[in-house]
């Protein structure tokens, strides 16, 4: 029986993997961004899946995505972008990479290191190079390494930053000074410490933009996915999101559809029933502009989506309750559904929620 699922294509998943690694050169390493359960799909199977392609590391946001990994067997590296003071014994416990990002962070680490006799352990760091949300800035660094040494517990994997704009070529010029800067700090750094980080700044879209940023490692992120614009007609869309039509209902001219009576037929209409709603994970934003597929045609969202159901004009389209609406998959990805309401495919595919049953395909 046909019912609400979330595709997740893993041959889709290879194929894009491929591709980015071969912008790369040979010695330089991939990390895979499987944060937020692997971009709204299933961060297991995307791991396992990249782990047989030869993935050099993963990254997380915060410790329990990590712990999720490793409860399921992966022990590739994982760094935590994003840890909390919380989670510290959870970092330690499974073996995680914290970054280090901020002073209070650095201390209360340093300090659970000493009371726990640990003599080493391995961590990463973060320069705030110009994006301005997390990491030690250009005036900070030197006070922070000089805090890293002095403990004499933590080996420093790497170092790194963000870039802030690096799909829009319009800011080339401020791409380019946080690469240089990044330059910068990094040279002070290596020149205290004994040993060599690696280093690591791109991004999907600097993987492709700037290849001077490429370092020793990568970060890739949504392009894994299937959704950079820059390559959107060499890559594959991993998320496929189909339900069905639930219910059709014969409205009359002048009835009104769904709560707030915002939308008022002018003629009459037939109206399909789909078992999506906000619940779910589809904003509200998407009764203004929406569209979905069935039958390989365009269908307008109407009316404002409810918890659990929104509502599509079926006029023109010969469909029957039991048919398959497609909101986005290969043909017209989760990009595209975004642009339709004016946001990016990250919002759409991290708010998917967990009732949406997942589906490892290939």
């Amino acid at each position: 029986m046909k019912k609400t699922v979330l595709e997740i294509d893993l041959k889709a998943l290879e194929h894009n993997f491929t591709l980015i690694a071969s912008k790369l050169k040979p010695e330089t390493k991939f990390m895979a961004v499987v944060k937020a359960n692997g971009y709204g799909s299933d961060s297991v199977a995307v791991a396992k899946k990249l782990i047989s392609l030869g993935v050099d590391y993963f990254a997380v946001a915060f410790a329990d995505e990590g712990v999720r990994l490793r409860e399921s067997g992966i022990k590739t590296p994982i760094l935590v972008l994003l840890p909390q003071v919380e989670s510290i014994k959870k970092i330690i416990k499974y073996k995680l990479e914290p970054s280090l990002y901020s002073f209070y962070f650095l201390e209360k680490f340093i300090s659970f290191l000493d009371l726990n006799s640990i003599d080493s352990f391995d961590c990463h760091f973060k320069i705030n190079s110009g994006l301005n949300r997390v990491g030690f800035n250009d005036g900070q660094v030197k006070k922070a390494i000089k805090k890293i040494i002095s403990s004499g517990k933590i080996k420093l994997l790497s170092l790194y930053s963000h870039l802030a704009a690096s799909e829009d070529l319009n800011e080339r010029n401020f791409t380019i000074s946080q690469i240089n800067l990044f330059k910068k700090i990094t040279s002070h750094i290596k020149s205290k410490l004994t040993y060599t980080p690696l280093l690591h700044m791109s991004n999907t879209s600097g993987i492709l933009n700037y290849p001077e940023c490429e370092f020793d490692m990568v970060r890739a992120g949504i392009g894994i996915y299937g959704c950079s614009n820059m390559l959107i007609k060499e890559l594959k869309a991993v998320h496929s999101l189909k339900s069905i039509i639930s219910q059709v209902i014969e409205a009359r001219e002048g009835d009104s559809i769904g709560y707030n009576r915002s939308f008022i037929c002018k003629e009459d209409t037939k109206i399909g029933v789909v078992p999506l709603g906000h619940a779910d994970g589809i904003s509200r934003e998407f009764s203004k502009n929406g569209q979905v597929y069935i039958m390989g045609k365009k269908s307008n969202i109407i009316g404002n989506i409810c918890m659990d159901v929104f509502m599509v004009n079926l006029k023109g389209i010969d469909a029957a309750e039991g048919d398959e609406v497609i909101l986005f998959d290969k043909q017209n990805n989760a990009e595209n559904f975004a642009l339709t309401v004016g946001t990016i495919s990250y919002e759409v595919l991290t708010n998917l929620s967990s009732r949406i049953e997942r589906k490892i395909i290939n």
